[in-house]
């Protein structure tokens, strides 16, 4: 809740944001959305979304039902024992699926071009291609960008991982 109240203010966003009107035959104020990024969030968000899914279904499943029955037979309620006994055990089976789909998601950004949404492969593949003209050095740069990005997620989301791993004797 604190990152995109601290993401508003930081874009210079004032509270008092200015609201659309009608005036005359269209409306004036607001704020635009393309309808490309519109296309765009809500086909990745769907997308990506019913993997992540899956994966929590998954890990919530790989819990051994013993754990859930021996907190019921605690006198647990429901979703004391999914906060404190199942999601605990299940998180450290759906980590790896989801740090797999954040690097895919990633990656699928870039079909982002094919509905004209200006992203990363069309400013180096379009505009900075037809500034230059070598084909090879862009494509690399392209190719490089998507690997650091791709390496500095994949660096946290394995950190994260490795916090919540069983330790060993």
């Amino acid at each position: 809740m604190l990152a995109p109240l601290l993401v508003y203010f930081i874009t210079g966003q004032p509270i008092g944001a200015e609201y659309p009107v009608l005036k005359g035959f269209n409306f004036k104020g607001g704020m635009a959305i393309i309808p490309e990024l519109l296309a765009l969030v809500f086909a990745l968000s769907i997308y990506t979304a019913t993997y992540i899914a899956e994966a929590v279904r998954a890990g919530i499943e790989a819990v051994p039902p013993g754990q859930k029955e021996a907190a019921k037979s605690l006198g647990l309620k429901d979703h004391v024992i999914l906060r404190k006994v199942v999601l605990p055990q299940a998180l450290r089976v759906i980590i790896p699926p989801v740090i797999n789909q954040f690097l895919n998601l990633t990656k699928n950004s870039s079909l982002a071009t094919a509905i004209g949404y200006p992203e990363l492969v069309t400013l180096f593949s379009g505009t900075t291609l037809n500034q230059v003209g070598q084909a090879i050095e862009i494509i690399l740069m392209t190719m490089a960008v998507y690997l650091t990005i791709s390496i500095v997620i994949s660096l946290v989301l394995n950190w994260v991982n490795a916090k919540m791993e069983i330790k060993g004797r």
